[in-house]
């Protein structure tokens, strides 16, 4: 069904909203008012939409393919497997929309709000979601073959706190400066990711995969990394304070300066890691692995190496007063 914008909207006024299949390619309908319209399937290729209102409407499988919806207001619409490549969705309301398996690749969703929205197994690859609210997002993994794909998207300084990434691609992803505070991370591969300054307070990372992560800046208070790969993340003056970090492979991490108060180290392999005055107050590392890691200057007032293998560490100028050694005896 081939239509102009003026059919369609004459149609639309006198109740009809299936417009199933219908061919809108470059159609021009600007501020158009569509609220709960059904255009499953429909060819929507180039068209323009800036600021319409498609709150609630059906778009199932939609070519939306260069389509320019910048300001549109699509809040809970369907927009199941859609197909929205190189899409301008600038500022755009997509709260609580359904986006399973819509592939937004080099979308441009900067600014757009994406709160409580359905991205499950959405394709969002290079995409620019720079400043963009996932607060509540669903991203997560389910039955291990429904996972977002974020790989090479710009999330800088956008709001995703609470969100569920669990499992999701977010390798050599842009986070700096990113909120993902109380985020769940679960299993998510964010290698070679840059998180510099961003917020991850008592965010999730179980499992997760940080291998050559920069988290330079980064607030990791009460972030939980148990059994998380962080092989050469730059971790350097992050503040790691009541850290969750048992069984994790930081070999080779640089974590000089690093606050690690009370952090949970125990197992953790942390050989050839640059721990140069890092302050290891209180921490505990038992069993911990750390072959040729650099404690230089460290303070490790009252930290347990309680059988820690420390044999060819360095030590020079480092602070043990209170420290367990790894025989169970404390130094004075």
């Amino acid at each position: 069904m081939m239509l102009n914008a003026n059919q369609l909207l004459e149609k639309y006024a006198a109740g009809c909203t299936s417009f199933h299949g219908a061919k809108l390619a470059g159609t021009n309908l600007t501020e158009a008012d569509l609220i709960g319209i059904n255009l499953s399937q429909a060819d929507l290729h180039s068209a323009i939409l800036v600021l319409a209102y498609l709150n609630r409407a059906k778009l199932t499988k939609a070519n939306l393919v260069a389509t320019k919806l910048s300001g549109a207001n699509l809040s809970q619409a369907d927009l199941v497997g859609a197909m929205l490549q190189d899409a301008d969705l600038h500022g755009a309301i997509l709260q609580g929309a359904d986006l399973r398996s819509a592939n937004l690749t080099l979308a441009n969703l900067l600014d757009a709000n994406l709160l409580d929205a359905d991205l499950r197994n959405a394709d969002l690859g290079g995409a620019n979601l720079t400043g963009a609210c996932l607060r509540g997002a669903n991203l997560r993994e389910e039955n291990r073959r429904y996972t977002a794909n974020l790989r090479g998207a710009t999330l800088r300084k956008a709001d995703l706190r609470g969100a569920n990434l669990t499992g999701a691609d977010l390798s050599k992803v842009d986070l700096r400066g990113a909120n993902l505070s109380e985020v769940t991370l679960r299993g998510a591969d964010l290698s070679g990711a840059d998180l510099s300054e961003a917020n991850l307070k008592g965010a999730l990372l179980t499992e997760a995969n940080l291998t050559q992560a920069n988290l330079r800046g980064a607030n990791l208070f009460n972030i939980k990394l148990e059994r998380a790969i962080l092989i050469e993340a730059d971790l350097a003056s992050v503040n790691l304070q009541g850290a969750l970090l048992a069984d994790a492979k930081l070999s080779k991490a640089h974590l000089a300066r690093a606050n690690l108060t009370t952090a949970r180290l125990s197992r953790a392999d942390l050989s050839r890691a640059n721990l140069w005055e890092a302050v290891l107050k209180d921490a505990n590392l038992t069993d911990a692995y750390l072959a040729r890691a650099n404690l230089t200057k460290a303070d490790l007032t009252d930290a347990n190496f309680t059988r820690a293998e420390l044999s060819s560490a360095t030590l020079t100028g480092a602070i043990l007063q209170g420290t367990t050694l790894p025989d169970g005896r404390i130094n004075d």
